[in-house]
């Protein structure tokens, strides 16, 4: 999870200061120091990590702080409020273009997640945003680049332009004019990257902004380069003028540097980070929401809203009904599998709890392989089987188990988990709540 060591390390000098209750300079200077070393250890610019620690103590020593009855929450607080000043404030959006179609060009490093990300982005503004998008291939250096984004375009549904190795500008002026006459509004430019910026590249990309004169320039940084990430946003923004950054692999790095030093060195705003392989795995870049994952405060603005993508309301009441009524199925089993993975599991779950809670969620892992199973064993009996599994033989159960390519041994202890969850609703159902099934290891566990 991204910023998962500085997030510990913060909370220790947190702790430290709450222990204290009134504080002096002396106690709020070493709590900088610690402050700074988390900083840097988290690979943050040197150059961030100074102004930022002097912006805080020149607060921090004030009359406010010193005299406050809970001085320590002060601190925190004012850590908190030039965290989120550090990475921009606000949430800044997608330029959406007012004069009909919206042009975004994707720059970067090579390996930094431009096609994958980009074809990430336009499903995104498909979802939000209503937009009917394009993904155009002009990447006609590295290998199998066109192939990689006509496969992730395929698996979204998302149309793509390429002319093989046609020359980049060539290509984007002709993606322009197909968009217009096939009605995409929403055109996303997925240009090449070197492993090292050189002016050949630099000057590919200039020529490419100067024919299309996109309404977006976004900087795709993978998180996990730390300053090199850093160095890289300095020459792209130079030569370039970008508008934006999108963070990638966020959910690798238990640093996240970069997302600290990027929009400080640059001046522009993050605007999307990816955080997962999957690729729904993109959200808006929320300044006051990552700072206070940052410092353990979990995110819940987030995780419901993530909860209200995945949640149906009308399948809610209906479950409800069911759990009054006793009447839970396998299929109603199944489909709440489903939206737990629609809100991305317990890992990213985890993430958004605030303190402990995250801890102990985090500690609950699903084994996905075994889920992947579960699912497959549903999926291979017939209907009637799924609502009604006493129903379900020995040769129905080897049937089953050669369907979903499982054992018999399988497609039995999944039988008896889903009878542990229709005791569970039924004593819920009477107003008896027996407790939570814990985590993988404890007792109960997750009935995956």
């Amino acid at each position: 999870m991204a910023f998962e060591s500085l997030s510990d390390k913060l909370s220790n000098v947190f702790r430290k200061l709450r222990g204290k209750g009134r504080l002096s300079e002396a106690d709020i200077k070493e709590a900088m120091r610690e402050v700074r070393m988390a900083l840097l250890e988290a690979d943050v610019s040197y150059k961030v990590v100074r102004d930022f620690v002097k912006q805080v103590s020149d607060r921090a020593v004030g009359a406010d702080v010193l005299e406050s009855l809970t001085p320590a929450q002060m601190v925190i607080k004012i850590v908190n409020e030039e965290l989120v000043k550090l990475m921009g404030s606000t949430t800044t959006k997608l330029n959406i273009s007012s004069r009909g179609m919206t042009v975004v060009m994707l720059v970067g490093l090579q390996g930094a997640g431009k096609t994958t990300n980009g074809a990430k982005l336009a499903a995104l503004m498909r979802k939000q945003n209503g937009k009917r998008p394009l993904l155009v291939a002009c990447d006609i250096y590295r290998p199998a680049a066109i192939k990689q984004l006509e496969t992730v375009g395929r698996q979204l549904d998302i149309p793509v332009f390429q002319m093989g190795t046609e020359d980049p500008v060539n290509i984007a002026r002709a993606a322009i004019e197909h968009a217009k006459k096939h009605g995409n509004d929403l055109v996303i430019l997925d240009t090449a990257g070197r492993l090292h910026i050189d002016e050949a590249l630099m000057d590919e990309l200039r020529r490419i902004k100067e024919e299309v004169r996109p309404d977006e320039i976004l900087l795709v940084v993978d998180a996990m380069t730390g300053q090199d990430a850093v160095n890289a946003a300095s020459a792209f923004d130079g030569a370039l003028g970008i508008t934006g950054v999108m963070l990638t692999k966020l959910d690798g790095d238990a640093r996240g540097g970069a997302a600290l030093s990027v929009r400080a060195v640059t001046g522009k705003p993050i605007k999307f980070c990816g955080v997962g392989e999957k690729l729904d795995a993109i959200e808006p870049f929320h300044p006051d929401r990552m700072a206070s994952r940052i410092l353990g405060m979990g995110d819940v603005l987030t995780l419901i809203e993530k909860a209200e993508q995945s949640f149906d309301e009308k399948k809610a009441r209906e479950l409800a009904e069911k759990m009054r009524k006793n009447a839970f199925t396998l299929q109603d089993y199944y489909d709440q599998l489903q939206q737990l993975k629609g809100m991305g599991g317990l890992g990213d779950i985890a993430g958004m709890l605030p303190g402990s809670m995250g801890k102990a969620v985090a500690g609950a892992q699903i084994d996905e392989k075994q889920m992947a199973r579960t699912e497959a064993i549903i999926l291979s009996m017939t209907r009637k089987e799924r609502n009604d599994p006493s129903i379900i033989n020995s040769s129905r159960k080897k049937r089953i188990a050669a369907g979903s390519g499982t054992e018999v041994v399988d497609v039995n202890r999944l039988l008896k988990q889903y009878d542990m969850m229709r005791q569970l609703t039924r004593q819920m159902s009477k107003g008896r709540m027996p407790g939570f099934p814990g985590g993988k290891g404890r007792r109960g566990g997750f009935p995956f």
